[in-house]
């Protein structure tokens, strides 16, 4: 069934220019530089190849708002609890993998952004994440808060002091 309000609603959001992001937990990666380093893996095969640098991440559930996710819109990693990075989406490829089922490629940029840590319980897939509830980058709380080591950042952020 038609609803012209949410075709309405979905043109306003996109003409504020306001971006949807999406929240996913980075299994494997302990810290930061676990997932630069996965980053930079992927960013050198596919120069390889003869590729772009960037990065893909393949899931099972197909976001339904791309075009909100692809205007400014970014993928924040949970890392041991918190999110606590960022990557810039550049894309959403669908594809049916060899077992029927519909799944796709979220393309990344190759830049990991540091954020604010933000505590988040565990969570299966992905789930949408306004820019309202997105933790500031990292950088935009000057260079005295990015010179913290990680795991103090991690603990002011769980006292409430970040």
């Amino acid at each position: 069934m038609p609803r012209p309000w949410l075709d309405v609603a979905h043109l306003w959001v996109l003409k504020q220019g306001m971006a949807l992001n999406l929240v996913k937990l980075c299994v494997g990666a302990d810290s930061i530089q676990d997932l630069r380093d996965w980053v930079a893996e992927r960013a050198l095969s596919a120069i390889a190849a003869g590729l772009e640098p960037h990065s893909v991440h393949t899931t099972r559930m197909v976001p339904k708002r791309v075009d909100e996710l692809l205007a400014e819109g970014s993928l924040y990693w949970v890392i041991k609890g918190q999110v606590m990075a960022r990557q810039k989406l550049l894309g959403i490829e669908t594809f049916t993998g060899g077992d029927g089922i519909g799944r796709c490629h979220l393309v990344l940029g190759p830049e990991v952004i540091e954020t604010l840590p933000q505590p988040r319980r565990p969570f299966q897939g992905w789930r949408y994440l306004t820019p309202e509830d997105a933790p500031a980058d990292l950088g935009s709380l000057g260079e005295d808060v990015m010179a913290l080591p990680e795991d103090l950042r991690r603990e002011l952020a769980e006292l409430g002091l970040l």
